[in-house]
């Protein structure tokens, strides 16, 4: 047994035997527990079918040898026990494809690539999956799966009846608290290519507009190409992303796919870089609503003490802690469909910065440059930003009734949202040339009706979108909690990670409180790493080895990566030294 599959299950006690995930279900460990230890998670396949699949078998569909990519299928049979486990859960509610419903994937379970019916399924498995599937809060994840394990008949080892009991009666109040639903096992998602073309928009469609034209002003005209290479890019990586979840059945999120490639320390890589840039996405919302409500009411300094406090300073402030209640909440649902006000933002400054240009006198009369080399890496990190919708798009897929219509989606999407991010960057450029802010909104005459409408628009879809955008960060460090999730002290210690990461967000604004520089850094560290050079190299390990990749493929995975790494690197390098220098300024 290897090293890597001794890993301790995080916030369900700790276990010194390997489990197995497949799409959210559990496989038995390979070593029984004595009597009183914590039982790890089952496998739901019968048993006489058990034996057949030593590992995750590859689709059909790959068109390879199994055993080319049995390196896939071993790696991810160590899911279930590995950080995080509640990533696809939370990426779920942005494509709202399974919020309030019921659905469960039933994964291959022989090396024929046959599935699991729910007729195949005996009562114990079909009451697990039943369990499994009615998981209304993410945070019931890892104490159902521990009770359905308890309950099934497969253990192979035996127990004393008054563990059993016990066990028993926790089953039955587990299950006391899911509604009755009947025996069926659905596969499959319920998205239209419609509403997956919306989600997908809406995902791609952010804070980003408000700085295309700021991108222009640092880099000039040649940004546009820039922006235009990344839509291509990062669309292209969006079909890679497709193909390495088609590469095996119980790779259902982005961490799943580093692990495939990489194993554990592939999915741990993964994740931290998910959760750095949404986190780091916080805190640019912060700076937005700093800087918009200190547009909109100026006031002077305020004095406490020794310390000087702006308006900036003290709408970050504010903003920070009329958010923090929405971060508490359990239930996103209802702020997932506020944060569908997400194109409408777009829409609206789009409309607003056209109109304000057209018709209430300030014109398109600047010419711009075509080139500014000491801006451009800046600029760079901003366009990459303005396309990063990797986490989400497995999620998007997943739900979509006919996936086969994936890459269109993304198609539409990327198409949708560069026209949009180059509309307003051109008008914006035009508008006002050098003098453009880092958020085309502070340029905006103030007195205009229009203006104000496109400003509050902005400024309320946060609301909605920093708790979505921080959830999925806060239940990953809940993993750790030792507690039970609906305990007290499990309750206490969500709301002091939560409240605790509201504020580090606030200090972070505070102390970098430059919206544009940050959309650089995030851009060309975050997002490059995410949408660019780790999609490519994923595949490359995955259909690499199984000889999945052609001839004429190779060169292109290549220079995408080469690309990724020399933009990323230079704007990272040019975001940090231009924060550090306006940080100093302040001083």
């Amino acid at each position: 047994m290897s090293e890597e599959d001794n890993v301790p299950e995080l916030g369900n006690g700790n276990t010194n035997s390997s489990s197995t995930q497949c799409g959210g279900r559990a496989e038995s460990a390979d070593i029984p527990p004595r009597d009183g230890d914590e039982v790890p998670h089952l496998n739901l396949i019968p048993e006489h079918r058990l034996a057949q699949a030593d590992a995750i078998p590859i689709k059909a569909s790959f068109g390879r040898s199994p055993s080319a990519l049995s390196r896939v299928s071993s790696s991810l049979s160590r899911r279930g026990a590995l950080w995080p486990q509640s990533f696809e859960r939370q990426m779920e509610i942005y494509s709202r494809s399974l919020s309030g419903k019921y659905r469960e994937e039933v994964c291959d379970a022989n090396l024929n690539g046959d599935s699991i019916s729910a007729d195949q399924l005996d009562a114990d498995s079909k009451e697990s999956v039943l369990l499994h599937s009615k998981w209304d809060d993410p945070l019931k994840e890892p104490l159902l799966r521990s009770a359905s394990a308890r309950t099934s008949g497969k253990l192979g080892y035996s127990r004393s009846r008054s563990i059993k009991e016990d066990e028993q009666s926790l089953v039955a109040n587990e299950a006391a608290d899911v509604r009755e639903e009947d025996d069926k096992v659905l596969v499959g998602g319920e998205s239209s290519f419609v509403q997956a073309c919306l989600n997908g928009t809406n995902v791609l469609a952010g804070v980003g507009i408000l700085s295309t034209p700021y991108a222009l002003s640092q880099g000039g005209w040649s940004t546009l190409g820039f922006l235009l290479l990344f839509a291509v890019i990062c669309l292209y990586t969006g079909i890679l992303l497709r193909k390495c979840l088609d590469a095996d059945p119980s790779i259902v999120s982005y961490p799943d796919i580093g692990q495939a490639a990489f194993g554990r320390k592939g999915r741990l890589l993964v994740s931290i870089m998910l959760y750095f840039e949404l986190y780091c996405v916080t805190v640019e919302y912060l700076i937005m609503e700093g800087d918009n409500l200190a547009n909109i009411f100026p006031f002077t300094d305020v004095n406490i003490g020794n310390s000087r406090i702006s308006a900036h300073q003290l709408y970050i402030i504010f903003s920070g802690l009329i958010f923090m209640p929405t971060v508490w909440l359990r239930d996103l649902g209802v702020l997932s469909y506020i944060s569908a006000g997400g194109v409408i933002a777009v829409l609206a400054i789009l409309s607003t910065v056209g109109y304000v240009g057209a018709f209430e006198g300030v014109g398109f009369s600047h010419t711009g440059t075509l080139v500014n080399f000491s801006g451009l890496p800046v600029a760079v990190g901003i366009c990459a930003f303005c396309f990063c919708g990797h986490a989400v798009f497995p999620s998007i897929y997943r739900s979509m009734k006919n996936q086969e219509q994936f890459s269109k989606v993304l198609i539409v999407c990327f198409t949708a949202v560069t026209i949009m991010y180059g509309g307003v960057g051109v008008m914006g450029y035009t508008m006002f040339g050098d003098e453009v802010e880092s958020q085309v909104t502070l340029n905006l005459p103030k007195t205009l009706i229009s203006s104000r409408i496109a400003i509050w628009i902005i400024l309320v879809n946060p609301f909605a979108k920093f708790a979505l955008t921080i959830t999925p960060l806060a239940v990953a460090l809940e993993e750790f909690l030792p507690w039970s999730p609906k305990s007290k002290q499990f309750m206490v210690g969500s709301v002091c990670i939560r409240s605790l990461l509201v504020l580090s967000t606030i200090v972070v604004a505070l102390a970098i409180p430059f919206f544009g520089l940050m959309m650089g850094f995030i851009g060309s560290f975050l997002s490059i790493s995410v949408a660019v050079i780790l999609p490519c190299l994923c595949y490359l390990q995955i259909y690499g080895r199984a000889g999945g990749i052609s001839s004429a493929e190779y060169p292109v995975l290549i220079v995408v990566v080469f690309i990724g790494i020399i933009t990323g690197s230079v704007g990272t390098y040019s975001a940090i030294r231009g924060m550090i220098g306006n940080i100093k300024l302040a001083k």
